[in-house]
């Protein structure tokens, strides 16, 4: 497995570049029926738009909506003699559709308020000029209007001559005589004029008059417009109140409308004057109406309201101030704009695709997330940068992979949507429709890396992606929407909500959708470049914003990431790390941290002094040939939950040469692990540091990764990649290329009997425990790294692919540094050159399995299996060969004794039995020196006894 060619050099940007991009690829093809189900979401909503477009187009095409002719009068044989072409029927639902060469004429009419809906006085609205609430019983409460301004008198007198005091009506003229008057109704008016829907309705309408007398209510009949109906008109008391400034009128207005209890629910004004500086030769005022008003059975506001009368009565009232009361300026009627027949066409993508296409658009983001929290989860972010990925290269590779997905998504989309007819893409200009799509889609991958840092769990961040989905389209169609058609609500405002990423793409949608809605019932083009200079047009803005925030987020994704989710992380100001620089510490310069340690070093054993004696004259050297030179680390964790701190590793000092196993044994809990995570940058040491290939962990991790392999406890693997693509993935990292890369990968699958029976080209999801165990020593060994960390890798593994796995990792130490942990004693016998037992943070004793034996060790264990009857004798020679010797077994003539090495010879055991057979029955003896797992043990619970006492 080892290969024995010239040592490469760390991998080029561009080559690591390229293979992360092959494994991305390689991924992405993997995952084809989960790209296949990704792309169906909006082709699913374009299909769905054709169809309901079908059915509205057939509702729409039905005989009550369809402009013809009718037979007004049949001759005797029952044909047609006189026909009338155009709207056929009394409503309105023709008249977008048909011609209308001659409009019918209506008289103005003022908004008023019902009886029940009137302003009296109420818990809110205590002024003592509005009318008593008793009014409503009878239904006499009158319609109020307010009038403020600089000149109080000048208003009293021009309201007091707005309504007449009394109601003229001319038979042979009813329309013409009926506009004379001053009229308004309580419905609500339609959203074209062809049909006043006051002269439809059966409601009364009302005659605005200054007082009303005692019998004040007419009836007359109207036919206009294929309309005969009965009209009733009834006396309103027309009633102005003088409020002293615009700010009360203001409040006065927004509290008595739909405020109060169930009874006082609604509490209308009529209208509202401000009459500013009006005086003899200026004129100018302000007319405040109620434009809420909207058609609960269509949902869709008016595009009409009854203004002109208002005006039409405050200017004729200084027109009489100004030339007397003879003079009036008429408003006979107002009328509907003639009008061609035109093709009735409403485009449902254009009206409901804001919503469904920021869904599918939205859809995106939870699919970046969850994939970067998935690296994320399982580690494989770590694995690939301790394996030489730089920061670079994924945040390049990563990047540009989600972008082409996003892209190729949104491609899909307008291409099928445009090739099925969908206005909404048709209409509108493909170049702006593609800038806007390009910068949210940037925007949306650069928040999914932001948000990425803040998670870990795959799940949880899915659950928050869709929430996230559906929430921001919900919200920008109920909210935001409603925010954005009111032209009142304040544009600064606006501008602030469009901040929110998801209500910047609703606004960009909602642009092309009302450019393609009219667009497509004008028979006309939707949006162009040029229209985005129009001051209703918020699209420029939008892409403004968004083209802000993408550089602004991106900047912070970044930067987040370097700090929290790279390895060990870097400190919050890394980014002036590099001004202010000072040189490296080299290997000559002595830790000053390591001098104040005496007191380790009076409790430390001889092996562990010479160790670091070792450590400090290899430090004072000007180069070295030790692969691996841990200075003094130390590791302490904060204080946290209310638990004290706690020190995990304790001064821990090591050379470990070329071509050496260093073991690395211990309890659990010792500080293993929060050593061997200094070592591999996921963690920072609270004090100390390590050399690696001569260069200094805490300044130099990056390019120390370029050099190093790691087997984890845990395997890290991607489950849809197969063991070849992880090695071919992992051998590109160490800069392998061509056929060299071809042949070590074939050579580790071969070596660690991954090869043969087409094991190395199935999914890693699907190996057993020891197959995964397997492919993670062998990542850890390709490319010849210079220095191997391996933690337990023979877990989980069967006898004969252990011993198989012991020949690889002797085979690979030749030339290499190997730090293994490992609770295996006999893994440590075969493997390790040299063990280090690692108790409560500190190291106890170092050396090879034979030292530590015969240095801890200290005695023998002597079995013998007799018949009961001579286990006395047994016992007294035992004592006559060792005065200290310690029974520590017995049970039916077999007894277990314990001898110190300095008070035996073998020969004289060999001897004491050959002689003790000569008198009784021997079954059964053996004399065994102490094991590596006793060695363990007893430094185990010594150093344990000691921490205790002390």
């Amino acid at each position: 497995m080892v290969d024995h060619r010239p040592t490469l050099g760390p991998a080029s940007f561009w080559t690591q570049a390229n293979a992360l991009l092959r494994k991305n690829l390689t991924f992405q093809k993997r995952n084809m029926w989960t790209n296949v189900r990704l792309i169906s979401f909006p082709i699913f909503f374009c299909v769905l738009f054709v169809v309901l477009q079908s059915v509205l187009d057939n509702q729409l095409d039905t005989a009550d909506r369809r402009c013809g002719c009718i037979c007004v009068e049949r001759d005797g044989n029952g044909g047609c003699q006189s026909s009338e072409c155009g709207i056929q029927y009394s409503t309105s639902d023709q008249v977008a559709s048909c011609p209308i060469r001659n409009p019918p004429e209506w008289p103005a009419l003022l908004q008023i308020p019902g009886s029940n809906y009137r302003a009296v006085r109420t818990n809110s609205i205590m002024s003592s000029d509005l009318p008593n609430e008793s009014c409503r019983s009878t239904g006499s409460c009158p319609a109020v209007s307010f009038f403020t301004g600089n000149n109080q008198t000048l208003g009293q007198i021009l309201t007091r001559s707005m309504f007449s005091t009394s109601f003229n009506i001319s038979t042979s003229d009813v329309l013409g005589s009926v506009s004379s008057n001053v009229l308004g109704s309580q419905t609500y008016p339609e959203r074209t004029n062809y049909l006043e829907a006051a002269f439809a309705s059966a409601l009364p309408i009302y005659n605005v008059q200054s007082q009303c007398a005692a019998n004040s209510t007419f009836s007359f009949v109207i036919n206009q417009s294929s309309i005969v109906n009965e009209i009733e008109i009834s006396c309103v008391q027309g009633l102005y109140l003088w409020r002293n400034s615009s700010s009360q009128v203001n409040d006065e207005l927004y509290r008595g409308y739909r405020k109060g209890n169930l009874e006082e629910k609604i509490n209308e004004f009529v209208a509202a004057y401000d009459f500013l500086n009006s005086d003899g030769s200026n004129f100018n005022v302000s007319v405040w109406y109620n434009s809420t008003y909207r058609n609960y059975s269509t949902g869709f506001p008016m595009s009409l309201l009854r203004i002109p009368r208002s005006v039409n009565l405050v200017s004729n009232a200084y027109l009489q101030f100004l030339q007397g009361p003879g003079t009036r300026m008429l408003l006979e009627f107002v009328k509907e704009m003639p009008k061609a027949e035109t093709k009735l066409r409403i485009d449902l993508s254009s009206l409901l695709g804001t919503l469904f296409f920021a869904w599918v658009i939205l859809q995106l983001f939870p699919v970046v997330l969850t994939s970067l929290v998935y690296e994320k989860q399982q580690k494989l972010r770590v694995m690939m940068k301790m394996h030489g990925l730089g920061d670079g290269p994924y945040w390049m590779i990563s990047y540009a992979y989600f972008l082409v997905i996003s892209l190729l998504y949104m491609l899909c989309f307008v291409i099928f949507g445009s090739v099925i007819g969908l206005k909404f893409f048709t209409l509108n200009e493909y170049s702006i429709q593609f800038v806007f799509y390009f910068l949210y889609i940037n925007l949306q991958i650069s928040l999914a890396f932001l948000v990425a840092a803040l998670f870990s769990n795959v799940k949880t961040a899915s659950v928050v992606g869709y929430i996230f989905v559906f929430g921001t389209g919900l919200l920008g169609g109920f909210l935001f929407q409603p925010f954005v058609e009111d032209e009142s609500f304040p544009r600064g405002w606006l501008i602030v909500l469009e901040l929110y990423p998801g209500f910047s793409l609703y606004r960009g949608l909602y642009e092309f959708g009302q450019y393609s809605f009219q667009g497509n019932a004008m028979g006309t083009d939707g949006m162009r470049w040029g229209d985005l200079s129009d001051s209703t047009n918020g699209l420029s803005e939008v892409m403004i914003i968004i083209l802000v925030e993408w550089f602004l987020v991106l900047f912070v994704a970044y930067y987040v990431d370097q700090v929290s989710s790279s390895g060990a992380g870097k400190s919050p100001l890394f980014f002036l790390h590099k001004l202010l620089r000072k040189p490296a510490p080299s290997l000559k310069t002595p830790s000053l941290q390591r001098q104040g340690s005496k007191v380790f070093v009076q409790m430390d054993k001889d092996d562990v002094n010479q160790e670091r004696e070792k450590v400090e004259q290899l430090l004072l050297e000007s180069t070295t040939s030790y692969p691996i030179v841990c200075d003094n680390l130390k590791k302490i964790y904060p204080p946290r939950d209310g638990n004290p701190e706690k020190t995990a590793v304790r001064g821990f000092s090591l050379a470990l040469p070329r071509g050496e196993c260093f073991g690395l044994l211990g309890p659990n809990g010792a500080g293993k692990t929060s050593l061997i995570n200094m070592m591999i940058g996921l963690t920072k040491p609270t004090s100390g540091t390590a050399y690696v290939q001569g260069l200094d962990i805490l300044t130099s991790m990056d390019t120390i990764y370029t050099s190093m392999g790691v087997c984890p406890q845990h395997d890290l693997l991607w489950e849809t990649l197969t063991g070849r693509e992880h090695l071919l993935f992992y051998g590109r990292l160490k800069n392998l290329k061509g056929s060299a890369l071809n042949q070590a990968v074939e050579n580790s699958l071969k070596s660690v009997n991954l090869f043969h029976g087409g094991v190395a080209d199935k999914k890693a999801g699907k190996y057993s425990g020891g197959m995964k165990r397997r492919l993670s020593v062998a990542i850890s060994l390709i490319g010849d790294p210079k220095v191997v960390y391996m933690d337990e890798p023979s877990t989980g593994l069967d006898p004969a692919s252990r011993n198989s796995l012991w020949s690889v990792v002797k085979q690979a130490k030749r030339d290499r540094a190997i730090v293994l942990t490992t609770h295996s004693m006999e893994e440590a016998e075969v493997l390790c050159d040299r063990l280090g037992i690692f108790v409560d943070g500190s190291l106890q004793c170092i050396g090879n399995a034979k030292e530590l034996k015969g240095r801890y060790g200290g005695s023998y264990i002597f079995t013998i299996t007799t018949s009961s009857t001579h286990e006395e004798e047994v016992e007294n020679m035992v004592h006559h060969l060792s005065p200290n010797a310690n029974k520590i077994y017995q049970i039916s003539g077999t007894q277990k004794f314990e001898m110190p090495k300095q008070e035996v010879r073998i020969a004289d055991v060999f001897q004491a039995v050959e002689n003790a057979k000569s008198r009784f029955t021997v079954f059964a003896w053996g004399l065994a020196d102490t094991t590596l797992e006793d060695v363990f043990v007893k430094v185990a619970r010594g150093a344990q006894a000691v921490n205790i006492l002390s």
